[in-house]
């Protein structure tokens, strides 16, 4: 199967959506919340699934699993290409901020929240960690404590 980038997937989904007229329902506040039943449509499969067991919960899901994953997809392109986001630098962006907040030498192996380790300042606005403060701040000790 020939891998397509994500403009090409997206330039697919908008060609589907015009063929059909269905733009004059697609305003992102539509489409944000398709894109939120999408994503519920998914989690459903996975309903009383034991974390230990199978998942999903019997191999007759499986093609329904990747259906709605492929929904979830379709609806966060359009979602994207009708509120202007070019998701590459979006997740570009939002990879660079993940990796600030979850440096690997702090949380490798742990599932706490950011603000939840040792060293991480609330009060010197949301998520930034201690690292990334300028150590001019005047609310820093001398020895960058806070």
């Amino acid at each position: 199967m020939t891998r397509r980038s994500l403009a090409d997937l997206q330039a697919d989904i908008v060609a589907f959506s015009e063929a059909r007229d269905w733009g004059q329902f697609h305003a992102p506040r539509n489409l944000a919340m398709a894109l939120s039943v999408e994503a519920n449509e998914l989690l459903a499969l996975y309903l009383w699934c034991k974390d230990e067991g199978p998942q999903p919960l019997t191999d007759a899901r499986t093609e329904a699993v990747a259906d709605e994953a492929a929904d979830v997809l379709m609806c966060l392109l359009n979602f994207a290409h009708r509120a202007g986001i070019d998701l590459e630098s979006a997740l570009a962006r939002k990879l660079t901020k993940a990796a600030a907040k979850y440096p690997v030498e702090r949380v490798r192996g742990s599932a706490l929240k950011y603000d939840e380790y040792a060293g991480w300042r609330s009060d010197a606005g949301a998520d930034t960690p201690d690292a990334v403060l300028d150590s001019s701040d005047p609310s820093r000790g001398d020895d960058g404590s806070v």
